[in-house]
């Protein structure tokens, strides 16, 4: 696996900045809109499954549950965003994203954060 395939996050061309911190410098926020989410649901793959078994015998990382997990985290992003654009929001502060297993048969993703509209001061 390359190097883009561990990793995440917006592209320089977002419509909507999302950021973990509780404001960005060098800009005012105007309105605050509200929580906003993404959320995904992913299932675990036998082979993945079977293999992490195998893996964890021996010990090192896991990279076929590394890919799924950063493809789960990047497709609740997504639906973060899609969700602030959709209420009008130019940006997401203090993002955070919370990881549960769902029913012990896949891992639900939730990237979730405070849609507002900022304003360059």
């Amino acid at each position: 696996m390359g190097i883009e395939e561990y990793g995440g996050g917006q592209t320089p061309q977002s419509d909507v900045l999302v950021v973990t911190t509780n404001d960005v410098p060098g800009y005012t926020v105007q309105q605050v809109i509200g929580e906003v989410f993404g959320l995904t649901v992913r299932s675990r793959h036998l082979g993945s499954q079977i293999g992490a078994g195998l893996k964890s015998m021996i010990g090192g990382e896991l990279k076929g549950l590394t890919k799924t997990l950063v493809e789960t985290r990047n497709q609740a992003m997504e639906r973060l965003v899609a969700q602030a654009k959709a209420r009008g929001a130019n940006a997401v502060l203090m993002m955070r994203f919370d990881v549960t297993e769902a029913a012990d048969v896949g891992t639900e993703v939730c990237a979730y954060g405070t849609a507002v509209i900022l304003a360059r001061t």
